[in-house]
């Protein structure tokens, strides 16, 4: 047995389970399992893995069961969205991400998993980003929003947007945006908060004077991974379409249901104690 397996107890995690016609987790037994130690830290990354039950399609209510208390009890699949989002740099974190990973897709990793599931999540921001720069840009006076959307491409990549689609070999229809892997699209979504930002505090108006700051800034960026990972932004490959990515995600959440439609009728701990209360009043 590994140190990760050793951090991770299957036995421990399965049985704790609260079983009433499907499983469920408290929170705070997962926190604990995950090896957090702050409630609010851990909050955060619930609010994470909700925001990623968001992304794609699935109502959060679904998999994080609110209780009076105002916790939550989870689905096997919030427990996954919970593993993959939380800190990998925690033993107990890295433990978990590899069984779920495991029993998610064999073929895949936890790494794997991880990508994307970040992929989905920045893909969102990505939209509300490009919402609010072309609201900015509008305000500010662009007129070409075709030339201004260029301009922050061919300043990060040093070509232009139709020559970076052939490159990719990306087929007529595709965005780009839906094929770029979890580094380029973080990247990419830094230049267009970064446009935003310096159009608006440094107050440009105009299509050119716009122009130029996109271009910039997406300068700036593509010198910053090249100096950080010696990769080119133009040179990444382009990951699998992010709709195939929803599928596989949605995929898992199903996968985990049946999982535990088919598990023994076993009484978890907190399922246990409930028992006992309710047979003594």
């Amino acid at each position: 047995m590994t140190d990760l397996q050793l951090m991770f107890q299957e036995d421990n995690f399965e049985e704790s389970a609260i079983k009433n016609g499907v499983n469920l987790w408290n929170e705070a037994d997962l926190m604990k399992v995950l090896g957090y130690q702050s409630p609010e830290s851990f909050k955060r990354v619930i609010q994470k893995a909700q925001q990623a039950c968001l992304s794609l399609g699935i109502a959060i209510e679904e998999s994080f069961v609110r209780q009076l208390d105002t916790t939550y009890r989870l689905t096997r699949f919030a427990c996954y969205l919970i593993a993959i989002n939380g800190d990998s740099k925690k033993s107990e974190v890295a433990a978990a991400q590899v069984y779920f990973a495991a029993l998610a897709d064999t073929f895949r990793s936890a790494v794997q998993q991880a990508e994307d599931v970040d992929r989905v999540l920045v893909r969102d921001e990505v939209s509300a980003g490009e919402k609010s720069l072309a609201s900015t840009a509008n305000r500010h006076g662009v007129e070409n929003f075709a030339f201004f959307h260029n301009a922050g491409y061919r300043g990060m990549y040093n070509m232009n947007l139709s020559a970076l689609m052939t490159k990719k070999r990306l087929g007529k229809g595709e965005r780009l945006i839906d094929r770029m892997g979890r580094d380029e699209i973080a990247a990419h979504l830094f230049r267009i908060t970064q446009t935003d930002a310096r159009i608006k505090n440094e107050g440009l108006k105009g299509q050119q004077q716009l122009e130029n700051a996109a271009e910039k800034v997406g300068k700036h960026v593509r010198q910053s991974m090249i100096e950080l990972s010696g990769q080119r932004p133009e040179n990444l490959p382009v990951a699998d379409p992010i709709k195939d990515v929803k599928k596989r995600l949605k995929s898992t959440n199903k996968q985990f249901k049946k999982l535990d439609s088919k598990a023994p009728k076993r009484k978890g701990i907190a399922d246990s104690a409930a028992t006992e209360g309710s047979e003594s009043e």
